[in-house]
């Protein structure tokens, strides 16, 4: 039960935390393209792989902070729903280019984001 609650914990705080991004980037670059989404997909895939990198490298967080945080916080920052459901709405206003767009950049960074994570859990730990 102490591992659900770190859970929800964590993903309390996460969805704050993309709630409070996302209307950040929206408001920051307007919302002809999903930008906030993109956002928080980009620097939780960052986070993710920095997080998991240390917690599974080292001692430096305990197994309660992992869940606390990649389980849950990031769980709740990240979010692929919304990238699907925002990508097949541009589908079906017929927004090719922006399809295109948001799924290479979305994949792309990501995947980019999570290697520097990692990258930088390395440093951080000196591994």
């Amino acid at each position: 039960m102490e591992r659900f609650l770190w859970v929800c914990v964590g993903g309390a705080a996460g969805s704050g935390a993309r709630y409070l991004v996302s209307g950040w980037v929206l408001r920051t670059l307007g919302n002809a393209f999903p930008y906030g989404t993109l956002a928080v997909n980009v620097v939780g895939s960052f986070l993710v792989g920095a997080l998991m990198h240390v917690g599974l490298s080292s001692e430096a967080l305990s197994p309660a902070m992992r869940l606390a945080l990649i389980t849950g916080a990031m769980g709740g920052f990240t979010t692929f729903s919304a990238f699907s459901y925002e990508t097949l709405q541009l589908i079906q206003d017929g927004a090719w280019a922006h399809v295109a767009l948001n799924v290479t950049i979305t994949v792309a960074a990501c995947l980019a984001a999570s290697f520097l994570g990692i990258a930088v859990g390395r440093c951080w730990l000196g591994s």
